[in-house]
């Protein structure tokens, strides 16, 4: 991965962050992983656990964000979300996978966010 993408990619999830603090999100890991997959954000909100896959583009050249996310991201992200679980006091809470689209382009910021992809 180039230094580019990756910068983006940190940028991406450090917007990702202030947006759901914002909406009253709270954040428990970043870059979670494990050998099963990783999952970028995981917070909770109203009795349910999210788990967060942000998608950051500086354009839409290659189509938008949240396309990347494919059915084997997604089985990644709900096995690494069933460790997590496992290993965590959420026992529980509800479980949701989203993703966070976000774009970014001369200075301005899209961001999307795409509930329960389960």
């Amino acid at each position: 991965m180039s230094l580019y993408k990756k910068n983006l990619g940190k940028i991406g999830e450090n917007l990702a962050s202030v947006y759901l603090q914002n909406n009253g999100f709270k954040i428990l890991k970043k870059n979670f992983q494990t050998k099963l997959g990783e999952i970028d954000i995981i917070a909770f909100k109203d009795k349910t656990l999210y788990f967060i896959e942000v998608k950051t583009r500086s354009n839409l050249k290659k189509g938008a964000p949240y396309e990347a996310v494919n059915k084997y991201k997604i089985d990644h992200i709900i096995k690494a979300s069933n460790f997590f679980i496992l290993k965590s006091k959420f026992k529980d809470y509800k479980m949701k996978i989203v993703v966070i689209s976000i774009i970014i382009n001369n200075e301005k910021q899209i961001i999307n966010f795409y509930d329960d992809l389960m």
